[in-house]
């Protein structure tokens, strides 16, 4: 699927079709990546309609500096979602971005970093949220469109997999199962309309375990990983002085996860997923297998009557 399948006639918006937004004005910020350890500098921009959410490297000389920010662009699943070109150029960590970007409905922007690593900030989407906020949006002259789940997609199994299936609005029951005591077990189920995204789950911040840092360093990964920007579990314990700012911020975190993963369609999903112990690799497999079979999905114009119905639904199903 190219991004050329949402391309429509601007000339017949309806009046009561959502729009698509941008970003008012560029926004810049700088941290450090998760797993490179780099200093990085990154750069929002606004873009015009049907142009999609798409990275620049500007560090770049002689090879193409341009990835879209799409599933089939997926290069890599290890620990975080990368994307790259054809140049072989590519740019990781992006999941937590694209959720934010998700969760305040923007369709079209441009990201110049100078890395090859989105910046981790404090680990969760709640920075990239500020950031937009303080950019602003605005409408653009072109309606909003999504997808339309027409029939169930299933990766996996039961053990561990994802499902996508028809609803009214767009929701993620997710599923967590870790050996840790303190992870444990824990479940999510909850509705991302009206703001849900901001409140609910965009401050989750990601997680990892004191046991595998060592071997992740010796594999050049987790580099930039610190208390800062990472909920260390320990044995028993949680490192993190503050502690959590959920009492289930692994299952959010997760949540998180998907939703920038799935993002990844070019557009919104219209429909329900259902995951087990899912991660990257599976957020990615699913969206592949979606597009593979043309009688699952449908392209549709989001409305006004549409979105006021998702917004009346309650949070948690």
């Amino acid at each position: 699927m190219s991004r050329t399948q949402f391309h429509g006639d601007r000339a017949g918006v309806r009046k009561n079709g959502l729009r698509q937004k941008t970003l008012k004005r560029a926004i810049p910020c700088r941290g450090v990546g998760l797993h490179s350890g780099a200093v990085v500098e990154m750069t929002l921009h606004p873009a015009g309609a049907d142009a999609g959410i798409r990275f620049r490297r500007t560090d770049v000389a002689g090879r193409d500096p341009w990835i879209a920010a799409r599933y089939d662009r997926v290069v890599d699943t290890r620990l975080c979602t990368v994307i790259g070109n054809d140049d072989g150029v590519t740019v990781g960590t992006i999941e937590h971005l694209m959720a934010a970007l998700a969760g305040c409905e923007i369709d079209n922007a441009v990201v110049d970093i100078d890395a090859a690593e989105v910046p981790v900030m404090d680990g969760s989407s709640e920075p990239f949220v500020f950031l937009i906020e303080c950019a602003g949006t605005v409408e653009l002259d072109a309606p909003r469109r999504a997808i339309e789940i027409r029939r169930p997609v299933t990766v996996g199994d039961a053990r561990r997999g994802l499902t996508l299936a028809p609803a009214e609005a767009f929701s993620v029951d997710f599923e967590i199962d870790f050996p840790s005591p303190v992870v444990a077990h824990s479940t999510l189920d909850v509705r991302l309309v009206n703001g849900t995204f901001k409140r609910e789950i965009a401050k989750a911040r990601t997680f990892g375990f004191l046991e595998d840092a060592e071997r992740l360093r010796a594999m050049g990964l987790a580099l930039g990983g610190s208390l800062e920007n990472t909920v260390v579990v320990d044995g028993d314990r949680v490192l993190n002085e503050e502690g959590l700012r959920f009492d289930d911020e692994f299952v959010r975190h997760k949540v998180l996860d998907c939703v920038g993963d799935l993002y990844l369609a070019g557009a919104p999903i219209l429909g329900r997923v259902t995951a087990t112990k899912s991660g990257h690799h599976t957020n990615n497999e699913v969206l592949r297998a979606l597009f593979a079979d043309p009688t699952a999905y449908a392209i549709v114009e989001m409305t006004d009557a549409a979105q006021a119905y998702a917004e009346a639904l309650p949070a948690t199903a």
